[in-house]
């Protein structure tokens, strides 16, 4: 997918999905071009928790509580944090309501981000499914797990790359659908500019990548070309142990240089 904003440069983006070495595949991903306002897209990534069906459809229900408010969202006179803070919300207690007559008790993780036509990019998250923002390659911000293992990088007890290999990295302590009202992470940037990537992926993708490695694939790829990459390389790397995986990559180029 590829259109200019307002801004004067081109989006490019790419999204991917692998099942890994699961029997079920539980993540789902959506990028979503807004039905009336050019240059408005809306990225979801949800991994969903829960046995072999509830996890899927916590996570089918995120995408579907997206779609519908990202219909009737006006970029215009709509705050974009508020309604991503809505998604959250609303596909939270739509999860809830479901595990009542559910036997597996149905969670899903959200990373969502809205690019508006003006060029600004806002996002939230809950869970262990990241967003990162890199330019020409290198990391500006990325999202803060809700783990068991973030806390503890937290306090000084693991090392990032320490973090990223704990047997105990699978913990969450947030998500959607859990008793708990969820924690969210949210950030904004002012302004995309050319050299900008946004990726959002689940921990099954993240999971087999440094910062460094995953900014180096974003600046010298096409965002098509490094979502491939990327699966391939997060299969080759779980050798036959690999988690459901999603992942999306939008990329910020100048008109005329724009590909993908």
């Amino acid at each position: 997918m590829s259109q200019p904003p307002a801004k004067g440069f081109r989006i490019s983006a790419a999204t991917g999905i692998h099942k890994g070495d699961r029997q079920y595949q539980q993540d789902q991903v959506a990028l979503l071009q807004h039905p009336r306002a050019k240059g408005c897209l809306l990225g979801v990534v949800a991994d969903g928790m829960g046995g072999r069906s509830g996890g899927r459809e916590a996570a089918d229900q995120v995408l579907l509580t997206a779609r519908q408010l990202f219909d009737r969202y006006d970029p215009v006179t709509d705050d974009g944090t508020a309604f991503l803070r809505s998604v959250v919300s609303q596909a939270h207690m739509v999860i809830k309501l479901t595990a009542i007559a559910a036997e597996q008790e149905p969670h899903s993780t959200i990373a969502a981000f809205l690019v508006q036509p003006q060029g600004d990019c806002r996002w939230a998250h809950v869970g262990d499914s990241r967003i990162y923002h890199f330019h020409n390659g290198r990391l500006i911000h990325r999202t803060r797990d809700h783990s068991y293992v973030q806390t503890l990088v937290d306090r000084g007890e693991l090392s990032e790359e320490q973090a990223r290999i704990h047997p105990d990295s699978n913990i969450l302590i947030g998500c959607l659908g859990s008793e708990a009202e969820p924690p969210v992470g949210e950030h904004r940037i002012a302004q995309l500019e050319p050299g900008d990537a946004i990726l959002a992926c689940s921990d099954g993708l993240w999971h087999y990548f440094s910062d460094a490695e995953l900014g180096a694939m974003l600046a010298t790829l096409p965002p098509r070309d490094a979502t491939e990459l990327l699966v391939e390389k997060a299969r080759s790397r779980a050798r036959g142990g690999g988690d459901n995986l999603s992942l999306m990559v939008v990329g910020i180029a100048p008109l005329a240089a724009a590909k993908g």
